[in-house]
């Protein structure tokens, strides 16, 4: 099947034509995320009917993974093993964590601050809605910080299941999900994607590792083709994460620089809110298994001054 791939410089134009800058006032940070009202929530309350819960996270373990710059770290600073020098004994277990949640392996959302683009090479580097790259310093995000969201995101979540409607168990990586890919999904799973819904897109790539092994460095991986941008904006969708990083890596735009096109024009332009690295296998089992796409999605970031993004547990209610 022929794929209108769009070329480089049509998702360059993207910066300007799908641009939310101003939409929602010029101080605005919150970008996608004005879509999710108070109305929104109530519908996405109504969506609970058996009770059940399922974690979209990945289990975030600590050792040394491909293609990980900075593997998470578990530090005991005190255990129940060896003896115990206290006079009362020891009664309590404690531990640290070393995470660095951007990449290919942790279940995290990205903070506005996270990434800088510009249309051509002319423009200064900036964030959503036009603030300067330099308000992100050394010693953290002054504007764009994930503290935007720190009470939590909660509305109407939609999965669309492409690996299903492919009759495959996951997409190579060189096949991306293209805006038709997301329509045929909506027709075999009767769900349609409305305004400030949370988009949840099944590749199978967490199946693949499981069956396959950790990723190997310098292996693509599959996410959203650029051409869905336009759908994506069309539609209104507050916040999207395929069970990748959502882009095709390695990039098909190299004018871009190191974003690739939802990440930079996502972000950059629209004001996209983006879940990197879920796992859909369990809620693709029970949304077959229920016959309903539709659910109440929430995601609490922690609260991280000045963080640039946040591991998160993202959970499906059903």
């Amino acid at each position: 099947m022929a794929r209108d791939i769009p070329t480089e410089a049509e998702v360059l134009g993207w910066y300007t034509s799908l641009s939310n800058w101003g939409r929602w006032g010029h101080d605005d940070e919150l970008g996608t995320l004005n879509l999710i009202t108070p109305e929104k929530r109530a519908q996405a309350a109504g969506l609970v009917r058996e009770g059940l819960t399922i974690s979209c996270a990945r289990t975030l373990r600590f050792e040394a993974i491909p293609d990980v710059p900075v593997p998470p770290q578990h530090f005991m600073l005190r255990s129940g093993e060896g003896e115990a020098t206290e006079r009362v004994g020891r009664s309590n277990a404690r531990d640290a964590f070393l995470i660095a949640p951007h990449g290919h392996t942790i279940t995290h959302l990205d903070a506005p601050s996270h990434t800088f683009v510009r249309s051509d090479p002319a423009a200064p580097w900036t964030m959503y809605n036009g603030r300067p790259r330099n308000l992100v310093k050394t010693e953290g995000a002054m504007a764009g910080s994930i503290e935007l969201v720190g009470e939590g995101i909660v509305s109407r979540g939609v999965l669309l299941d492409i690996a299903r409607l492919r009759g495959v168990p996951w997409l190579e990586a060189t096949d991306p999900v293209f805006p038709e890919d997301l329509e045929a999904a909506e027709a075999a799973q009767d769900v349609r994607v409305e305004p400030g819904d949370v988009l949840f897109v099944r590749t199978g790539y967490p199946k693949r590792l499981a069956e396959g092994g950790s990723r190997r460095p310098g292996e693509g991986m599959t996410g959203f083709q650029a051409a869905c941008l336009p759908w994506l904006h069309e539609r209104d969708v507050a916040l999207i994460g395929s069970d990748t990083a959502n882009d095709v890596a390695p990039t098909q735009y190299p004018g871009l620089g190191t974003n690739g096109a939802v990440h930079g024009v996502g972000m950059g332009a629209l004001g996209l809110w983006l879940l990197d690295n879920p796992d859909f296998e369990a809620l693709t089992a029970a949304c077959a298994r229920l016959g309903r796409w539709a659910f109440l999605a929430t995601i609490a970031p922690l609260k991280l001054e000045r963080g640039t993004g946040s591991p998160v547990n993202p959970l499906a209610i059903l």
